[in-house]
């Protein structure tokens, strides 16, 4: 039986997201979105949690090609998600090979401890190693600790969209596209 755990460190695990997880997927980010982004929204996030993470969403993300959906471990406690979507490219970027970072999201207990920086390294040796040139992301721009996360580790601005979403306050509608070149 192939294994779907990924060591990333002594106390950091990845372990794959299948089907049969949906309903412990939406649980974890119902408490891990709505603790870093309710204040964003007019009813709490109650409505995006459920578009985003409704067993239905979960099982058709499971089901796109060139994605890898992980649980993020840490001290054998699951504390956030990862989602990286192959050959997804941001539209006006350079043609090279690029990567999403699609989601990643830590529970507030666990933030500060690296964690994200650990993910971030081990998901460019694994890019450089499948032959891509740019990891890219979207990160909200008024939630600044995570845009100045980005920076920190060399990550640029590259253009912004503003999110459609209705419930959504319009001082935080704005996303910030950013991207990383690799260096081999």
């Amino acid at each position: 039986m192939k294994t779907t755990m990924v060591e990333i460190s002594k106390n950091i695990q990845l372990n794959k997201v299948k089907e049969k997880d949906a309903a412990f997927l939406y649980g974890l980010m119902k408490e891990i979105y709505m603790n870093a982004y309710s204040h964003f929204w007019k009813d709490g996030g109650v409505w995006y949690v459920r578009s985003q993470y409704s067993q239905e969403v979960i099982l058709r993300e499971l089901l796109e090609p060139q994605t890898d959906y992980y649980f993020v471990i840490y001290k054998e406690e699951t504390v956030g998600v990862l989602r990286i979507v192959w050959d997804k490219k941001l539209k006006g970027l350079h043609e090279q090979n690029q990567v999403k970072l699609h989601r990643i999201y830590l529970s507030h207990k666990v933030q500060g401890k690296g964690i994200g920086k650990k993910l971030l390294s081990w998901l460019e040796a694994k890019a450089i190693k499948k032959g891509y040139q740019i990891i890219w992301l979207d990160a909200m721009d008024y939630h600044k600790q995570a845009v100045q996360f980005y920076k920190k580790i060399e990550y640029a601005y590259f253009s912004h969209v503003f999110l459609p979403y209705e419930l959504l306050y319009d001082k935080v509608r704005k996303m910030n596209q950013m991207y990383k070149v690799l260096k081999r």
